[in-house]
């Protein structure tokens, strides 16, 4: 679930947490994709809090990336941590994102 949004100079920080499935997933796009459309083009995305993401969560992290890129952004993640972190890596999304 989106714990916490804050936007500022061009940037969106983005506080994660729990297990990410689909409807989380459509939340986060409904929640994120504005930003991009009102000239925001840097996101940090914060997984610390997060214990499992499923593909519909990659998804939208890899068209919120897309999308910020387009923009000449990027997204950021921070926090990888367990399950999660190898999911990445075996995913190979660690070469897509700005991993932190």
């Amino acid at each position: 679930m989106i714990k916490d949004i804050q936007a500022s100079h061009g940037q969106v920080r983005v506080c994660l947490s729990g297990r990410i499935y689909v409807d989380v997933a459509t939340t986060i796009r409904e929640k994120l994709f504005p930003y991009v459309d009102q000239g925001y083009k840097n996101f940090i995305i914060q997984l610390s809090e997060v214990d499992y993401i499923d593909s519909s969560g990659l998804g939208v992290l890899v068209a919120l990336q897309k999308k910020a890129v387009q923009n000449g952004g990027g997204v950021s993640i921070q926090g990888l941590r367990g399950h999660v972190k190898e999911l990445f890596e075996l995913t190979r999304l660690t070469r897509v994102f700005d991993i932190q």
